[in-house]
């Protein structure tokens, strides 16, 4: 396939509610979502997942679109790509940068299932006609306020709940929510937001019989996980540490996690997404999809890769109405009874809903070969 043109639009839509984090809180969701089309007129679609601010990586919107106008798009436009793999090859020469080689990657892997009358899911290996999800809960004002929110989900269906801690607000809001809800499976995020001298504190949570707590110390750390882990019985999850296979199999090496959060954007595209989480299944190290509040084209993506036989952990793919008034693409992601049917349709398996992306664009881009 010949990348003849390719198209960014950057969005911008309100979340139904506000989400907070160790990092901050937010509620309007800037975004990127990229177009390519082959010499046929097929076209193929991916959304960045960058923020507005550096605090999840350092990378932000305006860094990605500068990495993916300025760098990227030099690389694969005019290129003949016989299989999205080469643009993981094309892309070596640019450090780092993940979440822009995803946006870019992501849409050339739609473009090539739907060449080749494949789903995405097929495209990538998996074969799962559905799969289990969870739901990711934002730091509340209150713990009366959270509890009703997770009451709310577990009545949805819902196959985990996951829980953002920080100092604080972390083993008495374990607790009141293990007290309402003893057998839900429950995990705990804390996004970075602990060191080695919170190890006595985090000990605490081994008594409420979490699936795992998920980047308790810093995002550029494996070596204190490898400590806190020797410490606890309840596992540790890597999410920001990870970046690539590489970073995965020393973090298994030093025995710094137990299970492992795969986010597309934050590895760098479908096809690293993909050896990591071939290399868990080889170590025994199961894996989950994380979410990065994502539009449905992200989103979608998401429930492709979850596909592949690793993915023994419900993710954070949850139903497009959890976020959106109205989401961009035709049908909206739907769960339940907490499982996402994997679309039949070729690529990515729903339609880019194109009015309701010219509702929320804020600005347009072309470039063609």
């Amino acid at each position: 396939m010949i990348i003849k043109e390719i198209n960014i639009r950057k969005m911008k839509m309100m979340m139904k509610h506000p989400f907070t984090t160790s990092f901050g809180t937010f509620q309007e969701k800037e975004f990127m979502l990229l177009e390519v089309k082959d010499e046929l007129g097929n076209t193929g679609w991916g959304e960045s997942v960058a923020f507005q601010t550096p605090w999840y990586t350092e990378e932000t919107l305006g860094t990605s679109l500068h990495i993916i106008q300025d760098f990227l798009i030099p690389l694969v436009l005019g290129n003949e790509i016989e299989h999205p793999d080469e643009v993981t090859e094309l892309f070596n020469a640019i450090r780092r940068n993940n979440m822009a080689k995803s946006t870019v990657e992501g849409a050339i892997w739609d473009l090539y299932a739907k060449r080749n009358k494949m789903t995405l899911a097929q495209a990538l290996g998996g074969d799962l006609d559905k799969i289990e999800v969870g739901v990711s809960v934002g730091i509340e004002k209150n713990v009366a306020d959270l509890v009703e929110r997770v009451g709310g989900f577990i009545k949805e269906g819902y196959k985990r709940i996951k829980v953002k801690i920080k100092p604080g607000y972390d083993v008495e809001v374990i607790r009141e929510l293990r007290m309402n809800f003893p057998d839900v499976p429950l995990m705990a995020d804390a996004n970075s937001a602990y060191t080695l001298e919170d190890i006595d504190l985090l000990k605490q949570l081994d008594e409420f019989n979490l699936m795992m707590i998920e980047q308790p110390f810093a995002s550029d750390d494996i070596i204190d996980h490898a400590i806190i882990q020797k410490e606890l019985t309840t596992p540790i999850c890597l999410d920001e540490s990870i970046h690539s296979l590489e970073d995965t199999r020393k973090a298994i090496e030093l025995g710094s996690c137990k299970i492992i959060n795969i986010k597309i954007g934050r590895v760098g595209g479908l096809t690293e997404a993909k050896k990591i989480h071939d290399y868990c299944l080889a170590q025994g190290i199961p894996v989950w999809c994380g979410g990065m509040l994502e539009s449905g084209i992200g989103r979608a993506h998401n429930v492709a890769l979850t596909t592949l036989p690793n993915f023994i952990l419900p993710g954070d793919t949850s139903s497009s109405s959890r976020y959106w008034e109205e989401d961009v693409i035709t049908p909206e992601v739907i769960a339940i009874d907490g499982y996402i049917t994997v679309p039949t349709g070729y690529g990515i398996g729903y339609e880019p809903n194109i009015e309701a992306m010219d509702r929320y664009t804020v600005e347009e881009m072309n470039f063609k070969a």
